[in-house]
């Protein structure tokens, strides 16, 4: 089972900069872990074409509660799950998987605002803390937001609008703030400074390296769907090279077969 002691929080308090390797599903995060990674996110997209769902909050509430809990079973490290918006636009549905979640043994959730109201987020995540609270249990609530990502505001209003939100997030009980497409450094210190939440970032072209970003107060690193991609990239590749000439040679294992079978105890 996966660690739930305060260390997640602690992650986000220290000096060094919590980098997380997002995993799609068991092997990845287990060979993550097994890399040194203080914790373990998923990556909403990665684990929703692994498990054959589009992207973008389509999967079952079932699907995305037994993945979890399988990953939260092979860990020992803290494991946050990404959960887009919850999948409901019900705060005390999204509530009640949050604390399916808690349950079985997850670490930390994202939960993120997208297109629709900054309002919705913060009722959903009154609910999440009302709930956990009833039945004793703690998760690490990442707020995401989606102002620059999707550029849910002009360009020179993308800044207060990410402060207002972050602030109405902190109210409702968030721990964490999560800022995908952030990659100025004086847009960076502008929210680190102005919203009293650890602010995550993700990895992105342009973005300082993780020692600029620990210099400018940013606590969390996320590649996101990065690594993901890259891998299913170089798949495709392969499987194609694979399929029109059937070369062997090129299939000769990067990872020993005993590797892998080795992070399965």
């Amino acid at each position: 089972m996966t660690d739930t002691s305060p260390s997640f929080r602690e992650l986000h308090r220290g000096g060094s900069l919590l980098r997380l390797p997002n995993a799609w599903d068991a092997a990845s995060a287990t060979l993550f872990e097994s890399l040194g990674a203080s914790a373990i996110a998923t990556t909403s997209a990665g684990v929703s074409w692994s498990q054959g769902w589009r992207d973008g909050s389509t999967m079952p509430v079932e699907v995305v509660a037994a993945f979890a809990a399988n990953l939260a079973r092979v860990l020992t490290k803290p494991l946050s799950v990404d959960i887009e918006d919850g999948y409901s636009d019900e705060p005390s549905q999204v509530a009640a998987l949050a604390v399916r979640l808690a349950e079985a043994g997850v670490a930390g959730i994202n939960l993120e605002d997208g297109a629709k109201p900054s309002d919705l987020l913060a009722r959903k995540i009154e609910a999440i803390r009302a709930a956990l609270a009833r039945h004793g249990l703690d998760l690490f609530v990442n707020a995401r937001t989606d102002v620059f990502l999707a550029q849910l505001a002009p360009e020179g209003q993308r800044v207060s609008e990410t402060l207002a939100r972050g602030q109405r997030y902190r109210e409702a009980g968030a721990d964490g703030l999560f800022v995908p497409a952030l990659v100025a450094p004086e847009q960076i210190k502008a929210v680190v400074e102005g919203v009293a939440l650890p602010i995550n970032l993700l990895a992105w072209s342009g973005l300082p390296d993780a020692e600029g970003l620990q210099a400018l107060g940013v606590r969390r690193l996320s590649a996101g769907s990065g690594i993901t991609q890259v891998i299913w990239g170089q798949a495709e590749k392969l499987a194609a090279d694979f399929l029109q000439g059937g070369d062997s040679s090129k299939l000769a294992g990067q990872i020993a077969y005993g590797r892998m079978q080795g992070l399965f105890k």
